[in-house]
């Protein structure tokens, strides 16, 4: 029962904080914007079977860590490197979980590029703002996260790869709008994808008999 309403929870939540509480006092915007990850950690442990394996306990790490990341941003570095570790979890699960194929393996040209145009515009930005020592974090973060998503497509596990990408989208949208040209709107389009990210990735955790009867597996089709 309880599993079964937290999406709603999440929703609700992510909702709230995305355009109901404001920014000010400082101390409640952060509170209210680690309940939706806090909702979704309890329910991507409820989701793991009771003989969780260590491809589960990799990935509710990842959730942690996220979760941190989210605390922490306020020290850019900080929560960067959070994030950072978050998603080597994340990858050390999904390559538990991989289902090769030759056209999931080829996703990487498309990532590698995109990961190329975008290492290159925050390169540049950084240099013009004087800002060159996060270079080479940011670089770093730009390949592990790239990383991610492809072991993600790898794993051939629909919702995975739906959150993988919509995360790769959400810290684009963040990196872009920090270093590089504001985006309108920002704000909501950063924590909209970030939370659907983070609620497909835990969705990745379903059993093929938990999933929904329309799409029992949810396995990309490639």
């Amino acid at each position: 029962m309880i599993r079964n309403l937290l999406p709603y929870a999440i929703g609700l939540m992510s909702l709230s904080y995305i355009f109901i509480i404001p920014p000010e006092p400082e101390g409640l915007k952060l509170v209210f914007k680690l309940i939706p990850m806090a909702l979704i950690i309890t329910y991507a442990y409820l989701l793991c079977p009771a003989s969780r394996q260590q491809k589960h306990s990799l990935l509710l790490l990842g959730l942690l860590f996220s979760m941190c990341g989210d605390g922490l941003m306020k020290w850019f570095v900080a929560g960067l490197s959070a994030f950072l570790i978050g998603h080597l979890f994340y990858t050390a699960s999904f390559i538990r979980r991989m289902r090769f194929s030759w056209p999931r393996a080829m996703t990487f040209i498309p990532i590698a590029i995109y990961a190329g145009y975008m290492s290159i515009q925050l390169v540049h930005a950084l240099q013009d703002s004087g800002q060159s020592g996060l270079i080479a974090p940011v670089l770093l973060y730009v390949t592990v996260i790239s990383a991610m998503a492809w072991t993600a497509i790898l794993t051939g596990n629909g919702y995975a790869v739906i959150g993988s990408l919509l995360f790769l989208a959400s810290d684009s949208l963040l990196s872009w709008n920090m270093f590089v040209s504001d985006i309108s709107h920002s704000d909501i389009w950063i924590m909209a994808t970030y939370y659907a990210a983070q609620f497909f990735i835990a969705n990745s955790l379903k059993e093929p008999s938990a999933s929904l009867s329309t799409t029992p597996q949810f396995h990309a089709k490639f």
